[in-house]
C-alpha cells in the first residue's frame, strides 16, 4: 500500500503478554487498515509462550521490542520510547481493530490540530464472540476533563481505541506503573488537561470481555479508581476541586455499589455508600437512596453503556 502525500506516521503499540492465542488477529487488524505510514511495535513483557515468534514472523512494518516482565503500563511506556510517529496509537493484544479507523482518526487529528487524543466508540464482545453492546462516546457538556472525572473510563472507552499526539503524551507523561487498574484512565485525564479530545461515534474498536473479568477484580478497580481521582484532583480548575470532586468521588462509591449488589455482597455495597457519604457529603442524598436499594432491595441495573454519540469538544 502507497502511504498517502504527507501523512504522519503513526505507530501502533500493542503490549502482549503471554499472548500467542490472540496476537496475530490484533497485528493482522493494524496491517489491514487502509492507512499508511505505520509500524506496528510488538512489546513482548517477558512472554513464555510463542508471542515472540509470532511478531517475529511478521517483518516490517512489524517490530517486536523485548522486555522483562512489568505489567501493562510498563510495555506501552516502552513502545513510546521506541516510537517514530507522530501519532501514537495503542491496541492491547486481545481487542482488534475494524477497517477505516486509523484513517478517520488521522483525518480527525489533522482537522483539530488542538486535539491532544481522538477515540472511536467500542464494540464489546464476550469470549465466544456475541455481541454485548457498545461503548459510545457522551456527549461532553463542559471539558473532556470534567467528563472523565465524571464517568471514569465511559468518554475515552477502551484504551484499544485511543490515538494520541506524541508530544501530548510527552507533556502529560508516562503510564502510572504503580496502577494495578485503570493505568488508561490516569492517562486519560493527564492528556485532556494538556489538549483538547474528540470520539467517533461508529465502533471501529473491538474488546473482548470475559465473564469474570470484572467481578473478581471488584476491589482492585474500585482502588485504582479512587486512587486515579485523588492523585488527579490537582488537574481540575481550583473552583472545581470541591464539591465537584466529591461528587465524582461519591459515583464512583455508588457504582461499585451497585456491582457489588449485583454480585450478592450487599454487606461491603453498603460499606461503600456510606464510605461515599462521609467522604462527599454534597452526594448524601442520592447515596442514602443508593444505600436502600442495596440493603433492602438488593437489586441493582447492571452498569451502563452510554450511547454513542459523536463530540468534537476541545477545551480542557
Amino acid at each position: 500500500m502507497t502511504p498517502q502525500p504527507d501523512a504522519p506516521l503513526v505507530s501502533v503499540v500493542v503490549p502482549a503478554y503471554n499472548a500467542a492465542w490472540c496476537l496475530a488477529r490484533a497485528v493482522d487488524s493494524v496491517l489491514a487498515q487502509d492507512y499508511r505510514p505505520i509500524e506496528v511495535l510488538v512489546v513482548d513483557d517477558g512472554s513464555t509462550d510463542a508471542t515472540a515468534a509470532i511478531a517475529e514472523g511478521y517483518g516490517d512494518p512489524v517490530r517486536l521490542i523485548r522486555k522483562p516482565n512489568g505489567g501493562l503500563s510498563s510495555a506501552r511506556n516502552a513502545g513510546i520510547a521506541e516510537a517514530k510517529g507522530e501519532l501514537i496509537a495503542f491496541l492491547d493484544a486481545d481487542d482488534w481493530w475494524l477497517p477505516g479507523k486509523l484513517q478517520a482518526q488521522v483525518e480527525l487529528m489533522q482537522a483539530q490540530p488542538g486535539l491532544a487524543f481522538c477515540s472511536t466508540a467500542t464494540r464489546v464482545v464476550d469470549a465466544e464472540g456475541d455481541d454485548r453492546g457498545v461503548w459510545g462516546c457522551p456527549a461532553v457538556t463542559r471539558s473532556p476533563l470534567h467528563a472523565i472525572f465524571e464517568r471514569n473510563a465511559a468518554v475515552a472507552g477502551s484504551g484499544s481505541a485511543v490515538l494520541a499526539r506524541r508530544e501530548a503524551l510527552k507533556q502529560a507523561g508516562p503510564f502510572d506503573e504503580a496502577l494495578r487498574s485503570l493505568e488508561d484512565v490516569d492517562q486519560w485525564m493527564r492528556l485532556a488537561s494538556v489538549g483538547g479530545y474528540t470520539c467517533l461515534e461508529e465502533p471501529l474498536t473491538v474488546i473482548e470481555k470475559r465473564a469474570d473479568s470484572m467481578s473478581g477484580n471488584l476491589d482492585v478497580m474500585r482502588q485504582a479508581a479512587l486512587t486515579v481521582l485523588r492523585k488527579n484532583r490537582h488537574l481540575l480548575p481550583e473552583n472545581d476541586r470541591g464539591r465537584f470532586w466529591q461528587a465524582c468521588y461519591a459515583t464512583v462509591l455508588a457504582d461499585y455499589a451497585k456491582w457489588e449488589t449485583r454480585a450478592g455482597r450487599r454487606t461491603r455495597a453498603a460499606m461503600h455508600l456510606i464510605e461515599g457519604g462521609l467522604r462527599a457529603p454534597v452526594a448524601r442524598g442520592r447515596l442514602c437512596a443508593s444505600l436502600l436499594v442495596a440493603t433492602i432491595v438488593g437489586a441493582a441495573p447492571p452498569p451502563r453503556i452510554p450511547k454513542p454519540s459523536q463530540n468534537t469538544s476541545q477545551s480542557n
